[in-house]
């Protein structure tokens, strides 16, 4: 994601080698999700999905993308 640490949106970019149903959701510290910002299928190509934590205290997130049979989990940080 970029820009992390980010105040109060970032943008996450992921790209996909074929279409694929995908699940991108966001997690706080503990597991308990928060957000879905993407599901369901998505073709081939890069894709941007924005994140807006301005209703969420400061702090680290980890976001969790499927994308078929695998999974990419990172962690990213809201600074107010």
């Amino acid at each position: 994601n970029y820009p992390n640490p980010f105040n109060p949106s970032t943008k996450i970019i992921f790209s996909l080698d074929k279409t694929e149903n995908v699940k991108l959701a966001v997690y706080n510290l503990l597991g308990q999700q928060i957000a879905v910002l993407a599901e369901g299928a998505r073709i081939a190509g890069q894709h941007i999905v924005e994140f807006n934590g301005a209703n969420l205290p400061s702090g680290i997130y980890f976001y969790t993308l499927q994308a078929g049979d695998q999974v990419f989990t990172n962690k990213m940080m809201l600074l107010k």
